[in-house]
């Protein structure tokens, strides 16, 4: 298993020339060294996964997707591995968009991504500094569903962890499992692009 910390573009603030600079009894060394640490243990334990992205959250779009500031300035849209939160117009939509502000608005966070959309925004796990995974607990909350249509993309015990979050929320009636039978996003989605289509848009 390879040892090499995932430094590069895709961790902004943390590339080889930044790192090779922060040799020990540095300041460029005791601001680098805690978030490498942490990186590089990530991806020892799931050395699959291809990149990280490191910054901090600038805005929230809904209770699923949100935008990163990198150390370069650069802005990222971030769409969530293996949830769907209720749309907007949904019930519980900006519920669920001030949940997931209310867990990550201004945090520094750690997205753990392996891919881009169509929309061109990236796919991947929020973690902040003390490595909670922000889409299950949007989950854990009641404010999101386990996105079954795509837990192929993650690892065997995030869709195990996903799956049995969901259950629990149900159970326990939280957030959105607070309605009888709340209609899925992707049935949403699907109900208004055949109605579009129906009415000839």
């Amino acid at each position: 298993m390879s040892c090499t910390p995932p430094f590069g573009r895709q961790a902004p603030g943390l590339d080889s020339r930044t790192f090779l600079r922060a040799l020990p009894g540095t300041p460029a060394f005791m601001h680098t060294l805690p978030t490498a640490l942490l990186l590089l243990c990530l991806s020892s334990l799931n050395p699959t996964h291809a990149a990280w992205l490191s910054g901090r959250i600038v805005g929230v779009s809904d209770g699923d997707t949100v935008k990163i500031l990198d150390a370069t300035r650069t802005t990222h849209t971030i769409r969530l591995l293996g949830i769907d939160a209720p749309e907007k117009a949904q019930p519980f939509g900006a519920r669920s968009k001030q949940s997931l502000s209310d867990l990550a608005f201004g945090q520094t966070i750690n997205v753990d991504w392996q891919k881009r959309d169509r929309y061109g925004r990236i796919v991947g796990k929020l973690l902040d500094r003390r490595g909670k995974d922000l889409n299950l607990a949007q989950i854990e909350r009641g404010m999101a569903w386990h996105y079954a249509d795509y837990q192929r993309e993650q690892s065997r015990a995030d869709r195990e962890a996903y799956a049995r979050a969901e259950s629990e929320a149900r159970h326990k009636r939280l957030g959105l499992w607070a309605d009888r039978d709340p209609e899925a996003p992707w049935e949403y989605r699907r109900d208004r692009r055949t109605a579009r289509t129906a009415a000839g848009h």
